[in-house]
């Protein structure tokens, strides 16, 4: 017992040194912080509060599923609180007159605008910059549509960096799109799924929203439906 005993500690010591100690399922001495709710109360359930604070999570989901809803959701309950959030928007798909209407409070709001064109790096370049500042609840990634494959050519290490980084703070790290990219253990994916909603002779009332909540180490994920 006391050799591996030793050996733990040892090899708690070698992975602090190469800054890996994360993955040590230790008692985490830093400081707790509630959630980032999503603004939609069933999936805030489903998720323990909301999007955990210093991790990175995903909003996953093919167009027109809801996935601009939740994000302006979570945008609006965090500056709604009196949170701070950051937009990076490679693509300048980001309506600020719609956000507003979704209860974005504009002001509590960093837009880092691309230009148009799919330039994955250079949106991720400026979120890390965002996430090396801090002082901000929420940062969000959205990158529309770009391909897979264009994501497949990043270097792995990106998303480690990006977890790095996001360690022990009190921002919780969004990215949005069309399939997963990556998730830290502590983190959350979303699945949504856009169903329509008919009326009688055929008229379309709008979407429902069925969103699945995937967690590690979790066999089996909760769904719940939102309103949009």
């Amino acid at each position: 017992m006391a050799q591996a005993a030793l050996a733990r500690t040892d090899l708690e010591a070698l992975l602090r040194v190469r800054r890996l100690d994360r993955t040590i399922a230790a008692p985490d001495e830093g400081p707790r912080f509630e959630p980032v709710p999503t603004g939609f109360a069933p999936l805030d359930q489903q998720a323990g509060g909301g999007f955990p604070r210093g991790e990175l999570s995903e909003i996953v989901g093919p167009r027109s599923s809801g996935r601009a809803t939740l994000v302006a959701g979570t945008l609006a309950a965090v500056t709604g609180a009196g949170g701070l959030a950051a937009l990076v928007d490679p693509l300048d798909q980001f309506d600020p007159s719609s956000a507003a209407a979704a209860g974005v409070c504009l002001d509590r709001l960093l837009w880092v605008r691309g230009e148009g064109e799919p330039r994955l790096e250079r949106g991720l370049k400026a979120l890390n910059l965002v996430l090396q500042a801090g002082g901000f609840d929420l940062a969000v990634l959205e990158r529309g549509e770009v391909p897979h494959e264009a994501i497949k050519r990043l270097p792995f290490t990106t998303w480690f960096r990006l977890q790095r980084t996001l360690a022990g703070s009190r921002t919780a790290c969004l990215l949005v799109g069309p399939g997963a990219i990556a998730r830290s253990a502590g983190g959350l994916s979303v699945q949504l799924k856009g169903r329509p909603q008919a009326a009688g002779g055929g008229r379309l009332l709008g979407l429902a929203i069925e969103a699945r909540v995937l967690k590690a180490r979790q066999a089996q994920a909760g769904e719940c439906w939102l309103e949009r």
